[in-house]
């Protein structure tokens, strides 16, 4: 008599490796991540950035050319590109700013349609001629250029290198972890994971503009100028914008409105500037 073999599982043991797998993933994101913790030299802030500020340097220096191009290139005034280095420089060189181990280079590009300013890391800061335009004052300029400095000094651009590692890392656990090749439906899964790391970034997006708009109220004010007219410029921002705007959750830059408070805040509250 011949007894009927029992079929191999193979569904329990494919799902166990993965499992593993993505455990391991998470794991050594988990790790990476919250192992790079370190001090900002400048304002004091525990935060996680795995690049050197050398590193920082470099890659700000390598991109800054593409990103100039992006935008029409660099704008042929010589004088008011001569300005925007003297606001500039003046802001660094009286600020803490001018503590940190950054080179700070400032560019007016040519473009005349987008209104815009960012910064890279390592120190390379761009305004728009179209946003140059809309700031007739000296304050307004100072606190934009402040804004962008504040990025620098925070390290924003290298906190979010780190952030994305994280992200790309825990939501790739999720994918390989919820992946079953006889269900077509354990895709959304990974859809669902990749959205939920799109608005973990967009919050930390958010909170690096507000921690901007605080590190530039207190370096414009360091170097001279009035830091309320960094509220100004949330007002022309404010104006510039055109057609429907998506809610503020689903955005990197909180609203122009909302951001006029906290300046207002920080205003009233110089005394708990880095170095204050």
């Amino acid at each position: 008599m011949y007894r009927r073999a029992t079929p191999t599982r193979r569904g329990g043991g494919s799902c166990m490796g993965r499992l593993l797998i993505a455990g391991l993933i998470a794991a050594f994101s988990l790790i990476t991540y919250f192992g790079s913790r370190q001090s900002n030299p400048v304002t004091g802030e525990d935060q996680y950035v795995d690049i050197t500020v050398d590193q920082e340097i470099v890659l700000g220096l390598e991109a800054a050319p593409e990103m100039a191009a992006q935008f029409g290139g660099l704008d042929p005034s010589e004088s008011d590109q001569a300005y925007v280095d003297q606001i500039g420089f003046n802001i660094v060189n009286n600020s803490l700013a001018g503590t940190s181990p950054y080179e700070f280079d400032f560019h007016l590009l040519g473009d005349t349609e987008t209104i815009n300013a960012f910064a890279l890391p390592g120190g390379q800061v761009f305004i728009t001629r179209a946003l140059y335009d809309r700031l007739p004052a000296e304050g307004e300029l100072a606190g934009v250029l402040g804004h962008e400095i504040g990025h620098v000094i925070g390290r924003h651009s290298a906190e979010q290198i780190a952030k994305a590692k994280l992200t790309e890392g825990l939501t790739g656990a999720v994918v390989i972890a919820s992946y079953d090749p006889e269900n077509p439906n354990s895709a959304y899964a990974a859809q669902f994971a990749a959205l939920i790391g799109q608005l973990v970034n967009m919050r930390f997006g958010r909170e690096d503009e507000l921690e901007s708009d605080f590190l530039g109220v207190c370096f414009i004010s360091d170097a001279g100028y009035d830091p309320a007219e960094l509220i100004d410029v949330m007002q022309v921002l404010a104006e510039s914008r055109q057609g429907a705007e998506p809610p503020e959750f689903f955005s990197t830059h909180p609203n122009p409105e909302n951001r006029i408070q906290r300046i207002q805040q920080a205003i009233q509250n110089l005394d708990q500037c880095p170095g204050g």
